[in-house]
């Protein structure tokens, strides 16, 4: 994982502490292990103070609840999932492949380096890995609306979107959705709520629609 972000820990048990969810740390109660919560408290904090700071500059033409929409993360670009410490049971119903459960470890994680090296080592992280796209992340919040209108261009047929699937408990429901263009899919997607899902599945389509064309 050091390798992937570019950061060396000087303190190997904060970058420990940083991906142990709490159904390992409820798992492993005798050996006192910390989950990362904590962490991402912190870590929530630092991201925001850094993307803030990153947008003000930025992005000076734009409004605010626009900037907010932007606080994106790209956990899975670091394959973060793949170094989290989860509990049997969490692991076996998915656990490494949910969302909030990878984007808490990326706040976590940014915590532990905040802790380790101080603002500089936070930001430079935080800049090459949560806003390091922003022009894709920017689209990406307003993407039905890119392929309703670029449907709408082509005329190529009617677009609608389908959710196709639910898993997890109620308070973490996982989505899955499509798009469509009459009855032929174009793009899938997932997430926490229903409109998360649609948001994906529409940007996958346009990356469909990009390819074609």
């Amino acid at each position: 994982l050091e390798d992937n972000i570019n950061y060396v820990f000087k303190d190997k048990d904060l970058l420990i502490n940083s991906l142990t969810h709490t159904s390992f740390a409820n798992e492993h109660k005798v050996k006192k292990i910390k989950d990362n919560e904590r962490l991402e408290f912190l870590g929530d904090a630092v991201l925001e103070m850094v993307s803030s700071e990153f947008l003000f500059e930025n992005m000076n033409e734009m409004p605010e609840g626009e900037m907010t929409k932007l606080r994106a993360i790209d956990a899975r670009e670091i394959e973060l999932e793949s170094f989290i410490y989860l509990g049997k049971g969490e692991e076996a119903t998915g656990g490494r492949k949910r969302d909030s459960i990878v984007s808490d470890a990326f706040e976590a994680l940014i915590g532990a380096i905040f802790l380790d090296g101080g603002v500089d080592a936070a930001r430079s992280f935080i800049l090459q890995f949560a806003l390091n796209d922003i022009e894709k992340k920017r689209l990406f919040h307003d993407c039905k609306t890119v392929l309703q209108e670029r449907v709408n261009m082509v005329k190529i047929g009617n677009l609608s979107y389908e959710i196709v699937g639910e898993s997890g408990p109620d308070h973490d429901k996982n989505y899955e959705a499509v798009a469509k263009i009459d009855e032929q899919v174009i793009g899938r997607g997932s997430g926490h709520t229903k409109k998360a899902a649609e948001q994906q599945a529409a940007y996958n389509a346009l990356k469909t629609l990009d390819n074609r064309s």
